[in-house]
């Protein structure tokens, strides 16, 4: 397997094409709201240098380990495995691998399609004035008749996976790259307009500032760190075939450990710099800021409708939230579509749409499990469908899929294979051999345990 294999599902134009599109799938829904708030919950400044420190030993080595699975493969992700272990006489059940990953994107885009169209919604709703003036009380029964609309779920479910097919259907060059050169900009754009208001228009901004990075070391208990190994691990978006779909497309000369670095740092500030932009609102308006997310359907709709401004930046923040799903969604289905294209000789509109349609249908699970099947006939296990595919999915799925890549590419690929692609001194191999053959799969097997104990308990 080599550069001949390039030409067939093509290549980036560039490395920072690559860094656009791996920070597009890294930075999501969970950016905007999550990080900031475990942030703050579990110690601030503190809980950030934990965080860095799980980075590098978790997330990065992974990263890097499923780039250069990706990349030497120059396949989608289900065929790369099959001739990975091949080439390093494995047995075929690490194709299984692949199969996984790409499984697991396709159902997380079944209910993150969902979730997506609420962001939608309100960005419709709040350009209409619909929720301006309303009490946070008003607010919350608004969102509470949406879910409880199958109709209206349907509808935002519909339009952004049309959003989602319309740029996958246009291949790598039309599709990928000129969305995520588009999108990404206008995201950190977007993000430093609303940081900026928060600056200007609040009296919080310190406060906010003080929430997120003040030094409290007794907040940071084992909890905290398996929060923060956790979210290392899940937000860079491992285990689920998407970096290794992309790493596919990327070219021989770009350095996967800079590159890889550079992703990690971008998804880190783009977190920060939303929860400095969110927070100092939410203090303002004398709010939750551990409300999960009701902090996004709730309080800050609410904060944005009794601000200067509220409309047009409370506009911004829900496009905002649709772009960072947008460009998370587009590498959950990429690696499924690779795959049928390649292994059917399909044409990328017929495959996208085929799965597309398939996401959808599974989709319509998630709209009815916050309406017409909420109730208990229409649970497994205590879960509703809604549930049981984030419980899977998360806790399952992900987890073993990115302990098998560390497995694969520290103990089974050929040293001399995954020292070529790496290109490192040989003393910066060394290191990331031994995060990705000991380090890296310890800490992802207590993430594994700790959240299947967590839900299980």
């Amino acid at each position: 397997m080599g550069d001949q294999k390039t030409a067939a599902l093509g290549t980036w134009a560039n490395r920072w094409t690559f860094i656009l599109a791996a920070a597009g799938s890294a930075i999501g829904l969970g950016n905007i709201w999550k990080f900031p708030f475990i942030t703050g919950e579990y110690g601030g400044g503190a809980f950030v240098l934990v965080y860095l420190v799980c980075i590098a030993l978790v997330g990065i080595p992974i990263m890097m380990a499923e780039t250069v699975l990706g990349r030497h493969g120059r396949h989608s992700p289900i065929v790369t495995m099959r001739e990975l272990a091949r080439e390093s006489d494995a047995g075929r059940g690490w194709s299984l691998v692949g199969w996984m990953g790409v499984l697991a994107g396709f159902l997380i885009l079944s209910f993150y399609s969902v979730i997506a169209g609420w962001a939608l919604a309100f960005t419709w709703d709040m350009g209409a004035g619909v929720l301006m003036g309303l009490t946070g009380e008003q607010v919350g029964a608004h969102f509470d008749a949406l879910i409880a609309d199958p109709v209206r779920l349907t509808f935002w479910h519909t339009l952004f996976m049309v959003l989602t097919a319309l740029v996958i259907a246009r291949g790598i060059h039309k599709g990928l790259e000129n969305s995520v050169r588009v999108i990404m900009p206008l995201l950190f754009v977007l993000l430093i307009v609303l940081l900026g208001y928060s600056i200007v228009e609040t009296d919080q901004f310190g406060r906010g500032f003080s929430f997120l990075f003040s030094f409290d070391f007794s907040k940071l208990t084992w909890e905290a760190v398996l929060a923060a190994m956790g979210h290392a691990f899940f937000t860079l978006s491992l285990g689920m075939g998407a970096i290794m779909a992309y790493g596919a497309y990327m070219p021989k000369s770009a350095s996967i450990g800079s590159t890889v670095i550079t992703v990690a740092v971008l998804d880190t500030i783009v977190a920060l710099v939303a929860g400095l932009a969110i927070f100092p609102i939410v203090f303002a308006n004398g709010m939750e800021p551990g409300a999960g997310p009701g902090l996004l359907f709730v309080s800050l709709p609410t904060a944005f409708g009794h601000m200067p401004g509220g409309q047009v930046f409370g506009v911004l923040f829900f496009v905002l939230v649709s772009l960072a799903a947008l460009s998370s969604s587009i590498s959950l289905i990429e690696p499924a579509v690779a795959w049928a294209t390649e292994r059917f000789s399909m044409s990328r509109l017929v495959a996208t749409s085929l799965f597309s349609a398939l996401v959808w249908l599974i989709g319509m699970g998630t709209v009815f499990s916050f309406n017409l099947w909420s109730g208990e006939e229409y649970q497994w296990f205590g879960m509703t469908v809604f549930e049981l595919l984030d419980f899977v999915t998360a806790n399952i799925m992900l987890p073993l899929g990115g302990l098998l890549i560390a497995i694969f590419a520290g103990w089974i690929m050929k040293r001399s294979v995954v020292y070529k692609e790496l290109n490192l001194s040989l003393v910066r191999f060394n290191l990331w051999r031994a995060l990705c053959r000991v380090i890296a799969p310890v800490c992802v097997f207590v993430i594994f345990v700790a959240n299947l104990y967590k839900a299980i308990a």
